[in-house]
């Protein structure tokens, strides 16, 4: 089976891989950039002006939405925090008003867990409530972003992704350097959970979300078996072959990074991917270990 999926934000780490995918499977892409498009497998729009002309995605199946920036960018302040919510939130606004008036059948939706906020060692699958805090609020109303897609009557999944391990870039960008000299560290108490996921996995998910018309509604894009921040640590000190005997002491990772340290490395989340097991979905990386071994040792082909 193939489709004609269409794609917001296919330049980044996830995006790019996604496209490459479906275009081995057959599948005909198209790139929805801001910039003049380049050739017609690109669709232009303007998401700060509320422009995406909807009769530019008739014949789309599928629309993909991986827009925006890294909220490890930089150090929070309220200017940033807000640059956050305007990258995601608008975006996904005109991308599900288009989707509605333009009949299209499926919408997959990027999110975060971060929407359960701290679940200390409580594991949570999709039925959870929302946490507390910036980032949960954030992953909320980006979802709430989607209703008029959903209200049209289109599939509409929200991608809830974990932390995402590849060889060419997201955290591994930064956390490979620093263990690869022997600097990897355990931050604070190193209990927090981390859930994550290999970035072939990611692919396939949101390939399983684009085409299996059992998934609607959340669905925790992060591998099987989360871990403390210890346990990572550990485990990417084997990957790259380093000693992990350092500790980060939490006060000094808050001094340093301020809110964003609280709301991602010093807490964390417990998530199961219950949705996706349900359908059957295979995981090709199980635990951490192999996640860590393929995003330290491959490239990244999904």
């Amino acid at each position: 089976m193939t489709a004609t999926v269409a794609i917001a934000g296919s330049s980044g780490l996830i995006g790019s891989a996604l496209v490459t995918a479906l275009r081995t499977a057959d599948n005909t892409v198209l790139r929805i950039v801001r910039r003049a498009p380049a050739n017609a497998s690109e669709l232009h729009w303007d998401p700060d002006g509320g422009e995406l002309d909807a009769g530019a995605l008739h014949g789309v199946d599928a629309v993909v939405n991986l827009c925006g920036i890294n909220v490890g960018q930089r150090r929070w302040s309220g200017a940033f925090k807000q640059n956050l919510r305007d990258s995601r939130i608008a975006p996904t606004e005109v991308l599900s008003a288009a989707v509605a008036d333009a009949g299209v059948g499926v919408l997959v939706n990027a999110s975060a867990v971060g929407y359960y906020g701290d679940t200390k060692d409580r594991a949570v699958d999709e039925t959870a409530s929302a946490g507390a805090g910036f980032l949960a609020r954030l992953c909320q109303d980006w979802e709430a972003a989607t209703v008029s897609a959903r209200d049209a009557g289109a599939r509409v999944v929200l991608a809830r992704t974990g932390v995402v391990l590849a060889s060419s870039g997201g955290a591994m960008r930064r956390l490979r350097p620093l263990f690869s000299a022997g600097l990897g560290a355990r931050l604070g108490t190193g209990r927090q959970y981390m859930s994550w996921i290999s970035l072939e996995d990611t692919v396939r998910a949101l390939q399983c979300a684009i085409f299996d018309k059992q998934l609607a509604g959340p669905v925790n894009v992060s591998g099987p078996a989360p871990v403390t921040n210890a346990e990572f640590t550990a485990a990417l000190g084997r990957a790259v072959n380093r000693p992990t005997r350092l500790m980060a002491p939490g006060f000094a990772v808050r001094a340093a990074l301020g809110e964003f340290a609280d709301e991602t490395l010093l807490t964390g989340q417990r998530a199961i991917p219950a949705v996706l097991e349900a359908t059957g979905f295979e995981f090709h990386h199980k635990t951490v270990g192999e996640a860590l071994r393929y995003a330290t040792a491959t490239r990244d082909v999904a």
